[in-house]
């Protein structure tokens, strides 16, 4: 295959939706498998909508999921290719030929008249499509200073046939189709005209997209046709559905991708199973980014619609928590934690290992913050879990706590394997079992009676902060009032 240059062309009313980040993934796959290109182009031609900020969160959204474009906006130089607002010039130019070539006609049917025949059709049962009144108008029938539009005159019997990669061949009866309206009378050229124009100039030779474009495509191959230019290969990719079966929307959950960012998914994570909605290689869930690389293909894509389930996205999210280095999720939840408010900056060596006492429970990085917020918090911010303290702060476990206490502030080496020879001496001269003294030291430095191993905890908590805690817990005990016998 001739090396292939594919497109990622988002209109700039919003942020980057989850529906297209996957068109876009499509394209990037395709393209670096095939040693091809990737390119953005921004269709912001509806100047009501586009904004310079959902230009700007669209940037933001593909960066996250590091799908790097090869020309585009900010890549390589001037913006004005990659606009459609800035490309009126070029436009013009193929809607002259198209004049000159006998392609377009003036239609100055009103929008008034227009509105009746479309009414005048329903009530007959006939398709409501314009019944090409201004086709054959000679230049000396046109109404002088009356506004008009530009239409293509379309094939009025055959067929047009979309080549689909995904789909097959969808064929559609050209008396079916009408002649679309190219040029508003106001002179700005529509979507499906300007779309090809920038197709075709930019040399695209595959254009994947959601299939909800389809019935576009046979209006862009007339278009296409009535150039003289081959048009591209078209995918057109089932959509993503929610549970329910009805197109995602806000009322799924997120759809923004920079929201997933907040969340705390990794775009790693995000890219895979974008990359599973619609499109698989046998059995295999999880794939690193260069096994999708090597292994997409637009034939292996399906034509059911994907379903989004976020249990199975938090799923594949934790496992790649669970593969990512210590080192590497302390780094990147270093800044969650500053944001979260909490002051605790620990040498980056205490916190991977914190981080390893976490990271097999956490689905997010969001939920490691909140799993490790006993490590981020100052020693005197702990706070203990009501249902925890009133089972475990009981007057009896004074004794313990004291002894564990003594025998910890003695400890040379604070790692794992010395704190539980430490606590198995304690726990055989008090002559007590594990429970009765690991979970009122684990209410003590957690706050609750659920967290990691215990040895692992304290380890990774360090030693000053570990006794300051014991020491806070013995006197909150000690400060409790006591329940009078018989009361």
């Amino acid at each position: 295959m001739t090396a292939p240059r594919l497109r990622f062309a988002p209109s700039p009313s919003g942020y980057l939706h989850i529906g297209g980040a996957r068109t876009a993934l499509f394209c990037w796959l395709f393209a670096r498998r095939h040693g091809g290109q990737f390119i953005l182009r921004v269709e912001d031609t509806d100047r009501a909508r586009s904004t310079a900020e959902s230009i700007q969160a669209i940037l933001d959204g593909l960066r996250w999921l590091g799908l790097d474009w090869d020309e585009g906006p900010e890549v390589g130089g001037p913006h004005a290719p990659y606009f459609q607002s800035q490309r009126g010039p070029v436009y013009q130019r193929y809607v002259d030929q198209l004049i000159k070539t006998g392609h377009l006609y003036r239609c100055y049917c009103s929008a008034e008249l227009l509105r009746e025949k479309r009414e005048a059709a329903q009530r007959e049962g006939r398709k409501p499509a314009y019944d090409r009144t201004c086709r054959e108008l000679s230049p000396q029938q046109w109404p002088a200073g009356e506004p008009y539009v530009l239409r293509l005159k379309a094939p009025l019997d055959g067929e047009t046939t979309v080549s689909d990669l995904i789909r097959g061949d969808v064929v559609f009866q050209n008396k079916e189709l009408s002649d679309q309206v190219v040029v508003r009378s106001n002179g700005d050229p529509l979507y499906n005209f300007v779309v090809v124009v920038d197709d075709m100039t930019m040399g695209i030779t595959h254009v994947v997209r959601g299939d909800d474009h389809l019935n576009n495509t046979p209006k862009q191959i007339q278009i296409y046709q009535a150039l003289g230019v081959k048009p591209p290969s078209f995918a057109h990719a089932p959509l993503i559905l929610g549970a329910d079966k009805k197109r995602l929307s806000k009322r799924h959950g997120a759809t923004n991708v920079m929201q997933y960012d907040d969340e705390g998914y990794l775009p790693d994570a995000m890219i895979n199973f974008l990359a599973r909605l619609g499109w698989s290689h046998g059995d295999q869930e999880v794939f690193r980014r260069d096994e999708l690389i090597e292994l997409f293909s637009l034939d292996a894509v399906g034509r059911s619609p994907g379903v989004w389930n976020p249990e199975k996205l938090l799923w594949l999210n934790g496992q790649y928590i669970t593969s990512l280095s210590d080192e590497r999720l302390a780094e990147m939840i270093a800044p969650r934690i500053s944001a979260a408010g909490f002051q605790d900056a620990a040498a980056d060596a205490v916190m991977a290992k914190r981080i390893a006492t976490l990271k097999e429970r956490a689905r997010t990085l969001a939920e490691l913050v909140d799993q490790g917020a006993f490590y981020w918090r100052a020693a005197e911010a702990i706070e203990y879990e009501a249902k925890a303290k009133r089972k475990f702060f009981k007057p009896d476990c004074l004794p313990r706590l004291k002894a564990a206490h003594a025998a910890l502030n003695q400890l040379q080496n604070w790692n794992d394997q010395e704190l539980e020879a430490c606590l198995a001496e304690v726990l055989a001269k008090l002559d007590v079992k594990m429970g009765k003294l690991a979970q009122p030291i684990r209410v003590a430095i957690t706050g609750t009676s659920i967290s990691p191993g215990l040895y692992e905890t304290l380890a990774a908590l360090g030693k000053v902060k570990s006794l300051q805690r014991l020491t806070m817990a013995i006197e909150h005990i000690e400060a409790e009032p006591r329940e009078e016998a018989g009361s």
